[in-house]
């Protein structure tokens, strides 16, 4: 079987575009959580998100190009580019048919979806954009990915809600391995900070209501968390068969050996009480990469600051690793970037990876006051020096969508 290796990576997230400034922020625990600014919320219960503030599309793309594309196709391309570009490939150099595309999206191109139905409530039929199917459906952010860069292999969207990005990943892992591509550029990408993403979570009660101290809002696995915190970007990666890296002399932030994928087939939105499911899909990552349990260091939690999902994946973990699961770190980055949704499993393994790298566990903010029902180690608010070899990343998303990525130390 092929291995595969990550070669580039591209984030852009609430805490900062590119490697240096997340990494920096992740290390620093840095929050990029603040008032929502790109719309109008004052009549809203959540005042409070992730944005990416500093994000410019013509930094990546001509005007023309970036008025025909949604936000998240926008910060895909963008993520791919700057992925790219961390890789130092030669595009001029590679065979674009073994290059793919795999890319996460929750809910695709929500703002053009609310901004063409306005419209069409408020000026008629005859105003809609003929750019508005095109840009709305979620298989454009690979296919503008695509298009741009003229990458001719498989082409892909996956949409597993909280889980897309760190699914994308997984599949394309498995692309590589099994020969159909040599290197996969994949992740996430989601913008739905927008009125009817907030309103929907917001009514379904899910989100936080601190919108008067939003930098402590997300508090994952703290006793007094109140729901997650919406967040916007993209995390990108370029997955690469080992071989073809090592031709190019490619710099190799890590090993992906292992990828698991369950099912919880219980509830829409809630884990399964038992937390099987997400510890079926760490357990299937770990026997994908022949690891013992006990060999795992640290793990990259879905940590999404609600009641349900951070005492079920502590459940998950105790019942993976024993009596070693008091023994790893963990750490949230949702509690700095928000929940990124169908993006969270790109800027995750990303993380992930960087940690595998440099030997640092970032911390999860705002953890305050312990839970009796989350008493594992979640880093608390200051980041540790610590030797990581192997280390997990996991996603659960809505429709019980579980996914586990196993990163390994490049040796």
């Amino acid at each position: 079987m092929r291995r595969v290796v990550i070669t580039g990576i591209g984030p852009i997230t609430p805490i900062g575009i590119g490697k240096e400034k997340y990494w920096n922020s992740l290390i620093e625990g840095k929050s990029g959580i603040g008032k929502i600014t790109c719309f109008d919320a004052e009549d809203f219960s959540v005042k409070i998100a992730g944005q990416v503030d500093d994000f410019c599309p013509e930094d990546y793309m001509d005007k023309k190009q970036a008025k025909k594309m949604d936000r998240f196709a926008q910060f895909a391309v963008a993520g791919t580019e700057i992925a790219i570009k961390d890789s130092e490939m030669n595009l001029d150099k590679i065979d674009k048919k073994r290059v793919g595309i795999i890319i996460g999206s929750g809910v695709g191109g929500i703002q053009t979806f609310e901004k063409e139905h306005t419209k069409l409530l408020e000026k008629g039929p005859k105003r809609i954009s003929p750019f508005f199917i095109p840009m709305m459906i979620s298989n454009m952010a690979p296919g503008q990915v695509s298009m741009f860069f003229g990458f001719k292999g498989p082409s892909l969207d996956i949409t597993t809600a909280c889980s897309s990005g760190t699914h994308a990943i997984g599949e394309s892992f498995r692309m590589i391995q099994n020969g159909t591509a040599d290197i996969i550029i994949t992740g996430g990408s989601e913008a739905s900070v927008c009125p009817m993403a907030v309103a929907g979570f917001s009514s379904m009660r899910a989100l936080s209501t601190r919108n008067e101290e939003p930098e402590r809002a997300s508090r994952p696995f703290d006793k007094n968390r109140d729901g997650f915190v919406v967040g916007e970007g993209a995390g990108l990666i370029v997955l690469e068969e080992l071989e073809h890296a090592l031709k190019r002399d490619a710099h190799i932030y890590g090993e992906i050996v292992g990828y698991g994928i369950t099912s919880d087939a219980y509830h829409i939105t809630e884990p399964e009480p038992d937390g099987e499911g997400a510890a079926d899909a760490m357990r299937l990552a770990l026997e994908d990469g022949k690891v013992d349990y006990k060999s795992v260091d640290y793990i990259n939690a879905h940590g999404t600051s609600t009641y349900y999902n951070d005492k079920l994946e502590t459940l998950a973990i105790k019942k993976v690793f024993k009596e070693h699961a008091h023994e790893i770190s963990i750490s949230s980055t949702k509690s700095m970037t928000g929940h990124l949704l169908g993006a969270a499993g790109g800027i995750e393994a990303i993380a992930t990876v960087l940690t595998v790298e440099m030997g640092i566990i970032h911390p999860t903010v705002n953890y305050e006051f312990p839970d009796e029902e989350c008493d594992l180690d979640y880093t608390p608010n200051k980041s540790k020096i610590r030797d990581v070899k192997y280390a997990l990343s996991n996603s659960f998303g809505f429709g019980g969508h579980n996914g586990s990525i196993l990163i390994k130390k490049f040796e």
